[in-house]
């Protein structure tokens, strides 16, 4: 039989998201793109014991963003796709448009928008999204 947590006992739980690693031919262009261009921190780079660059970690809020060298084609994903298909950033109302127009004055094209997000992509075609929805309403505990 699986015990079920209580609303309350969940909200004790302490987990939260520690990373993501996103894996890419070009570890220098997408840290590049989230580093200079979203405007994350670099905290560390990894090399081989060759020598070669292996991933670049930066900062993503309480968590890291892991860009990690990989040798398998990206995957385009339109809409909905199966797994993990978009990785959104909190950002305010006002901070989403400046983002918007930092990406567009770096040649990256907004593909659409909500009332609450901005959708792009990464230079491997990763999707990614500058949400101002406010979540915080749907986090706080009864």
């Amino acid at each position: 039989m699986v015990d079920f947590l209580s609303r309350e006992e969940n909200a004790r739980r302490s987990y939260r998201l520690h990373h993501i690693a996103l894996g890419t031919a070009n570890v220098s262009r997408l840290a590049h793109f989230y580093g200079e261009v979203l405007e994350l921190p670099e905290l560390k780079r990894h090399y081989t014991e060759q020598g070669r660059l292996r991933s670049i970690w930066l900062e993503l809020g309480d968590a890291l963003l892991m860009i990690e060298h990989s040798d398998a084609a990206p995957v385009r994903v339109e809409g909905v796709g199966a797994g993990w298909f978009l990785a959104a950033l909190a950002v305010s109302s006002g901070e989403r448009e400046r983002v918007e127009q930092r990406l567009e004055s770096f040649g990256v094209a907004i593909e659409s928008r909500t009332e609450w997000t901005s959708y792009a992509r990464d230079p491997d075609g990763n999707r990614i999204a500058l949400s101002s929805y406010p979540s915080d309403t749907l986090l706080k505990r009864s």
